[in-house]
């Protein structure tokens, strides 16, 4: 029967301690070989977290797979922007200012894991991470952006 282990790892910097050692290692399998593979794989994503399983396919065989998922949206944004963290009082400090090209492609990269069912969908799903970041759009709040889109005055 295949056991799945799940972790959040920094991109490229994966180690054999918590969470990965202690949930691997009682599974015989080898573990420096894996955190290789987990940081090979994930090395684009540096300095963010990034969601990883490792399946034990089969345990006879030690056969596993490792299954790299895409950070979270607020950290593809924070790269995008470059910026460290978000303004800690969204309503009187602005983190940044993103392009609307750099909110489509944070957009592009999560639509596969959303719940929107088109690109426009997935824009305003971004946007309201933005609203949470304090983070402007083409100088204007991002709930400003969204309504515009809505309305057909912003073509996604």
């Amino acid at each position: 029967m295949a056991q799945s282990v799940g972790a959040m790892v920094e991109g490229g910097k994966a180690t054999s301690g918590p969470p990965l050692g202690p949930a691997l290692g009682p599974l015989g399998l080898n573990l420096a070989q894996i955190i290789k593979e987990i940081n090979e794989k994930t090395k684009d994503f540096a300095g963010m977290q990034v969601p990883i399983t490792v399946t034990v396919v089969d345990p006879a065989t030690k056969k596993y797979e490792i299954t790299v998922g895409i950070p979270p949206t607020s950290a593809l944004i924070k790269k995008e922007m470059g910026i460290e963290k978000g303004a800690s009082k969204k309503k009187e400090a602005v983190a940044g200012n993103a392009t609307l090209e750099q909110i489509k492609k944070v957009a592009q990269m999560k639509v596969k894991n959303m719940l929107a069912k088109d690109l426009k969908a997935a824009v305003l799903e971004v946007l309201g991470s933005c609203v949470s970041l304090g983070v402007n759009v083409e100088g204007k709040d991002p709930k400003e952006l969204q309504r515009l889109i809505k309305q057909g005055e912003i073509s996604i």
